[in-house]
């Protein structure tokens, strides 16, 4: 049975860090055991710690000098081969072959790859939350699959996730809607372009409200009845929702992300709570009454001239806004869902808004202080120009259009590469590759910065692309049908690490349930992109040097089979944490 660790599976890094700071405490007294050992990747060594000089100002010694009590009192019996000092101070640690092949025959024979299961937290996170009756264009993109991603690596870790797909279905647009669908009809194929073009069904409806004054008056008097919750109009309103799922479940299937109906938590889910809410607010002296409308004015949230920025909760109209909605999920989130975590998949632009969300939930006592509440911010998606990406007149790219595109795209790679493959193969691979190239570039720059969408790099099978690490793996796979075994099957094979590169994999293999918890922690999906592009680039180097089913003798066939079958399971794995396929063949 595998070996488990609290926390994950040791990587180097979180074997020698405690051994390290007991050495401190041995040789400077028990005051400085939580001192940093700073480990880090190094050109001479597989770790370097610079513990030494951060120690020598605190004490007043030179650091070679404490550099050499730090290596006296370190016990590294069994982890390390060697231990130098260089340089004005550095401890330089290299590990033992024997500990490497023992602690990556662990990862090879855990099901879980060290990936140790968390204490689980409660974790809703809101994300993708497109608008019943519009398009979802590019800008739904990024928080749909970055969302997605965290959904899958926070379950992956023990973690109970609640997806929370805050779809925006309800307002004053309503009314418009409910009436142009009342006057072409439910049936008709005007109203099933709710389903496959909801733009057009958009756009004629706004064409009748702006230019038509009758059905406008009408529009605004559907809004008042969808308010009152008159039955017909309620049902009409039903409807539209009804043919918007279907739409939103195409684009998820497109995209292949996790997000099902049972996950819609819209707009409308918090009607009946805001009346009461506001009430609660205005009672407790946290809104007040400004220019007729409710508002909650913070401190620290000032706008030009320093003058106070108000969230308005109850508009001078009566009606509410996002924020009392965004008000109320936090408040259903916490008491109704037992939130530990929340998460909000949100773009960077509404950050000042979540800001005055988070801070009057805690006034209000609704999000308490051991509850974390997090915003993932979102950055946007650029075209070459470094301007947002549109379409050549000006508007929000469609977002299935995207999809198709990168889809063609990879087909158009795999046609030149692969034209011995079948019609159907080459279907389902372009299909795989095109949604895996635009996941993954979207996925391994960070969060919370811009990118630009560049279809020809991310198809490219070169590069630190989607479609890069899918052949890396499909490779692998390849290597054991040439033998007749399965790369998925974890046989027990006995590990041995000889040769520099199969070092090198071996310590890249160790870090995969360290990279998995820090994504965990951090919230960003873009380190397991990283740390699988430098996978996939070492077992390429460890390939080209090491044969495999050539090797010279049954032992070292056995050993390095094991590598890349472990190198396999972490790539599927990883990719499979990110929402990215792994194609059988490429």
């Amino acid at each position: 049975m595998a070996r488990h660790y609290p926390g994950g599976m040791p990587s180097p890094h979180d074997t020698l860090a405690p051994v390290i700071s007991a050495a401190i405490a041995a040789a400077f007294g028990d005051e400085h055991r939580g001192a940093d050992p700073v480990l880090r990747s190094s050109q001479f060594a597989d770790l370097q710690s610079n513990a030494a000089l951060a120690l020598a100002k605190r004490l007043g010694m030179p650091p070679r000098e404490v550099a050499t009590r730090l290596v006296q009192a370190l016990d590294v019996t069994g982890v390390c081969e060697r231990v130098e000092i260089s340089g004005p101070g550095f401890v330089n640690l290299t590990l033992a072959d024997s500990w490497i092949a023992a602690m990556v025959q662990q990862v090879a024979e855990d099901p879980r790859l060290g990936v140790e299961v968390a204490p689980a937290l409660v974790v809703p996170i809101d994300y993708s939350a497109p608008n019943v009756a519009k398009e979802m264009h590019v800008g739904h993109l990024r928080t749909t699959v970055v969302g997605d991603a965290l959904a899958r690596t926070l379950e992956h870790l023990g973690h109970r996730v609640i997806r929370q797909n805050h779809v925006g279905d309800w307002g004053t647009n309503f009314g418009m809607l409910v009436e142009h669908l009342l006057e072409v009809g439910e049936s008709s194929e005007a109203a099933r372009l709710v389903e496959t073009d909801p733009n057009a069904f958009y756009q004629a409806a706004r064409v009748k409200f702006d230019g038509d004054d009758g059905f406008a008056d009408r529009a605004r008097a559907r809004v008042v009845a969808l308010q009152a919750g008159d039955g017909e109009t309620v049902r009409l309103w039903r409807s539209l929702y009804e043919m918007s799922k279907h739409y939103f479940n195409r684009i998820y299937a497109a995209l292949d992300v996790t997000l099902t109906d049972a996950d819609l938590a819209g707009e409308s889910t918090y009607n009946d709570d805001l009346p009461g809410l506001c009430a609660e607010l205005q009672e407790r002296g946290i809104a007040v009454e400004s220019e007729g409308a409710l508002c909650v004015f913070l401190p620290g949230f000032t706008g030009r001239e320093g003058k106070p920025v108000p969230l308005i909760v109850r508009k001078s109209d009566g009606g509410y806004g996002y924020g009392t909605t965004d008000l109320a999920t936090i408040r259903h989130r916490v008491r109704d869902l037992d939130a530990d975590r929340l998460i909000y998949v949100v773009g960077a632009t509404q950050s000042l808004h979540l800001q005055m969300i988070f801070a009057t939930a805690r006034l209000a006592g609704w999000l308490p202080e051991d509850v974390e509440v997090v915003h993932v911010q979102i950055g946007n998606v650029m075209g070459e120009d470094r301007k947002l990406l549109r379409t050549r007149a000006g508007d929000s790219l469609r977002l299935m259009a995207l999809i198709e595109e990168a889809v063609e795209a990879a087909r158009g790679v795999l046609d030149e590469a692969r034209p011995d493959l079948p019609e159907s193969t080459r279907h389902t691979l372009a299909w795989q590759i095109g949604v895996g190239a635009i996941k993954f570039a979207d996925l391994s720059v960070a969060h919370d910065s811009e990118y630009v969408f560049d279809l020809a790099r991310m198809v490219s099978l070169t590069g630190n692309t989607g479609p890069y690490l899918q052949y890396a793996a499909a490779r692998i796979r390849s290597i054991f049908r040439a033998a007749g075994l399965d790369a998925s099957d974890p046989q027990a094979r006995s590990i041995a690490v000889v040769e520099p590169a199969e070092r090198a994999l071996a310590l890249a293999l160790l870090e995969f349930g360290s990279v998995v918890r820090q994504v965990g922690a951090d919230l960003g999906p873009h380190r397991l992109c990283a740390y699988l592009f430098e996978l996939a680039q070492t077992f390429s180097a460890f390939y080209e040097v090491c044969p495999v089913l050539k090797a010279p003798d049954e032992a070292t066939r056995q050993s390095r089979l094991a590598l890349c079958a472990a190198t396999f399971r972490v790539m599927e794995q990883g990719l499979a944490l990110l929402g990215i396929a792994t194609p059988d063949q490429m």
